[in-house]
């Protein structure tokens, strides 16, 4: 995919939500985690990273015919963090946060971003948004059910 379709996929999202956020297309992550996307509270600014979104996607589903609908995905998950109200608060918290609860805060902060993602995502197709939710939530579900089991 070039860089000019991804700058319109954001674009597009951008204008569905009258914002002006700054959105930076960068190709890899710098750790070794393949990490799609970030949203920067301090900077109210997202990353997208376009290599690892293709890698992730090929993972996903063995090809890159649906790159520009699981970019967008990813792009409006990020969008998701920075339109979360709670974030603030919730992120505050985490430093404080025993492991437990650490991971019931990370799990509502995911699940915050993909109900927002829900919402500016019509044109998605409900069982592929599903599915990218699905993937992405998993760890975090289960964390929290590994906490919440005595040991």
């Amino acid at each position: 995919m070039t860089k000019e379709r991804y700058q319109q996929i954001v674009d597009e999202l951008l204008a569905r939500l009258d914002s002006r956020m700054n959105v930076i297309l960068e190709c890899t992550f710098p750790g070794k985690r393949l990490v799609g996307g970030k949203y920067s509270m301090n900077t109210h600014s997202i990353t997208i990273y376009t290599d690892n979104v293709t890698e992730q996607c090929l993972r996903m589903y063995g090809e890159a015919e649906c790159l520009p609908e699981y970019f967008k995905v990813v792009l409006a998950h990020e969008m998701g963090h920075a339109h979360d109200n709670e974030l603030e608060v919730l992120a505050g918290r985490l430093d404080e946060a025993d492991k437990e609860e650490r991971s019931r805060l990370m799990l509502r902060i995911e699940e915050n971003a993909w109900k927002f993602a829900r919402t500016i995502l019509y044109d998605v197709a409900p069982a592929f948004l599903e599915e990218i939710e699905r993937q992405s939530l998993a760890p975090y579900y289960k964390a929290v059910e590994e906490e919440a089991v005595p040991v």
